[in-house]
């Protein structure tokens, strides 16, 4: 039996949330020359990312799937003003009897709207849900495509995935797992090739301030590099890997909260770089870089590989929650009088 949504997305719960969607009956329709889809994906996200309560720590648009990971924001929602809630809603969902071009008419638009307060209120809610978030993803490229291809009916299968993350390691597997998901299909040779993917966005993104120097001393390991790269990431749509808000002074600008604390983005790009070793190869070096990040995770090169292995050896991910610790999933089974292998086999 199907899973009632507000049983799987639950902010009490875990605010992070990895989402799968397929094409109907598994079919490229994102491949063999309509990548343009793909690039629309990212783009969408991105937009999508700064009207929502809503942020994107992940992505990874394929042929025939696409993954995000995402994370719930609430409390920001509960901060805009009735204004900033309906300007967010028309940025996603453009009335089409107004012209979005036309300031003034926007403003008075707004101004009209915001008398119904019940309405706001909707709307607000909308903002911060899941569901409505990956509708605006899915929705509008379902039309687009078809009209495009000359035909009507499905483009993708009936209802996205969502999978709780439960625990940082877990966070950290699933976002790896997503960006070397082009890599485990076959499309790209290694992580930083990967078009549509979070990773190759992140890289781009210091490339395109000239700090790629400064990110190769990160992956080594230096101190000066991981805290310059992670500056740079402060202005990036997606989430920044490193939360730095306990350590960030005051006065500064960097204070957007980031995925984990204390874990650079030097440190994910060489996690993701020796897995994808392990993947390709079977093997990789163990240098003392990575036998830090290990010791920072509290976990170890043979339980990480096995985890993440078997992820990316899996034509399908089970389950409706993710933690790398079993006990974790068992408690949350136990108070939700579940069995536990409903909820993730991933855990094991």
């Amino acid at each position: 039996m199907t899973t009632a949504r507000r049983e799987l997305v639950d902010v009490a719960v875990t605010r992070w949330y990895h989402c799968i969607s397929r094409c109907v009956r598994q079919a490229y329709l994102m491949g063999g020359g309509a990548e343009d889809r793909k690039q629309w994906i990212e783009d969408r996200l991105e937009h999508l990312a700064a009207s929502f309560a809503i942020s994107v720590g992940g992505f990874s648009a394929l042929d025939n799937h696409l993954h995000v990971v995402c994370r719930l924001d609430p409390e920001v929602s509960l901060a805009w003003s009735a204004e900033e809630v309906v300007g967010r809603w028309i940025a996603v969902y453009p009335p089409r009897k107004l012209a979005m071009d036309d300031a003034k008419a926007v403003k008075a638009w707004i101004a009209r709207e915001v008398k119904d307060k019940q309405r706001v209120e909707t709307l607000r809610s909308r903002l911060a849900n899941l569901g409505w978030f990956m509708k605006a993803l899915k929705e509008p490229l379902a039309r687009m495509a078809n009209q495009a291809d000359g035909c009507r009916g499905a483009f993708w299968a009936a209802r996205y995935k969502s999978i709780a993350i439960l625990d940082e390691e877990a966070l950290l597997a699933c976002s790896a797992y997503v960006d070397l998901n082009p890599l485990a299909a076959g499309i790209a040779p290694t992580p930083e090739s990967s078009h549509y993917t979070s990773i190759k966005q992140r890289i781009d993104h210091v490339r395109s301030h000239g700090k790629l120097d400064t990110l190769a001393a990160a992956r080594q390991g230096s101190v000066a590099g991981s805290m310059a790269a992670g500056n740079v990431e402060q202005d990036h749509w997606l989430v920044p890997i490193e939360d730095r808000r306990r350590t960030t002074p005051v006065t500064s600008t960097c204070i957007r909260e980031g995925m984990l604390e204390s874990f650079s983005l030097g440190s994910y790009l060489l996690l993701v770089d020796y897995t994808s070793r392990l993947y390709r190869e079977g093997k990789a070096r163990m240098n003392s870089a990575v036998k830090d990040v290990f010791e920072r995770l509290g976990t170890d090169e043979v339980s990480w590989s096995n985890r993440i292995l078997k992820m990316l050896g899996s034509r399908d991910l089970r389950g409706s929650f993710f933690a790398s610790d079993p006990a974790s999933v068992r408690k949350l089974a136990q108070t939700r009088g579940k069995r536990t292998a409903n909820l993730s086999p991933q855990a094991a």
